[in-house]
């Protein structure tokens, strides 16, 4: 224990969410971000964090912050959960998660999936894993586009870590930010009709909302995106569907 205890202390957290009930279904959680993703998603709101350096002048979180906070909010809080960035990056998610149980909560990861070989060791550790599905699995050149890519295999390693997730037989969630420019109504029922056969049932579409403080590539769009219709057709597919607007 005392080694997971000297490996928290180097997680390297960009930033935390003392309170929400958003990012753990059903659970009141903390959210610690941590530095670091492989992936420049054309979308992502956490730019700040692809580097696994922190920015220069970058006013950072720190373990014994997140520590400290769950100590103070015992009975408040459910769960932690670890968020990025790409959290599976880090070598210190594994002493960092063991501390966290350790101290009576719940553990979340959100992941997309970029690496199966970490979150293979994880999922023992984690009580539930929220996957971000970007594309059809069987569209690798959306993945490219969407993860800002020009060469790899990004669609087959978030499969493989959804049937890693599968079949450690936790609880878990796929969802998609979704936008019309690179996921149209017919690729977002594409996709949908393509995790239902693969098993999942619990799937949130996240409507894409540009930050006022980030210049991204895409307009917000209206509610007429998605349709009526690839509504309808999704809360048909799955157990729970939600869709998520910003």
């Amino acid at each position: 224990m005392s080694e997971d205890k000297e490996g928290a202390r180097s997680l390297k957290i960009a930033g935390i969410t003392p309170y929400t009930s958003l990012d753990y279904p059903g659970k009141f959680s903390a959210v610690a971000f941590l530095q670091g993703c492989p992936w420049r998603c054309l979308y992502c709101h956490n730019p700040s964090m692809q580097s696994r350096q922190f920015p220069q002048g970058y006013a950072h979180s720190s373990w014994d912050e997140l520590e400290s906070l769950l100590k103070r909010r015992h009975g408040l809080l459910d769960a932690v959960v670890f968020s990025g960035g790409e959290p599976t990056l880090d070598p210190a998610l594994p002493s960092a998660i063991r501390q966290v149980k350790a101290m009576g909560y719940l553990v979340g990861l959100h992941t997309s999936g970029c690496y199966p070989e970490h979150l293979e060791k994880m999922l023992d550790l984690v009580d539930w894993v929220g996957l971000d599905v970007k594309a059809s699995f069987t569209d690798a050149s959306a993945y490219l586009y969407i993860t800002g890519l020009d060469k790899g295999h990004p669609h087959e390693a978030a499969l493989k870590s959804l049937n890693l997730i599968q079949s450690a037989g936790i609880d878990y969630e796929c969802r998609t930010t979704a936008h019309p420019a690179y996921l149209a109504d017919d690729k977002v029922i594409d996709l949908a009709r393509e995790l239902a056969a693969l098993g999942v049932r619990h799937y949130a579409l996240q409507v894409y909302r540009a930050p006022k403080e980030l210049s991204l590539p895409f307009e917000n769009v209206g509610y007429e995106y998605p349709s009526e219709a690839t509504l309808a057709e999704l809360q048909s597919l799955f157990e729970s569907f939600e869709l998520r607007r910003g």
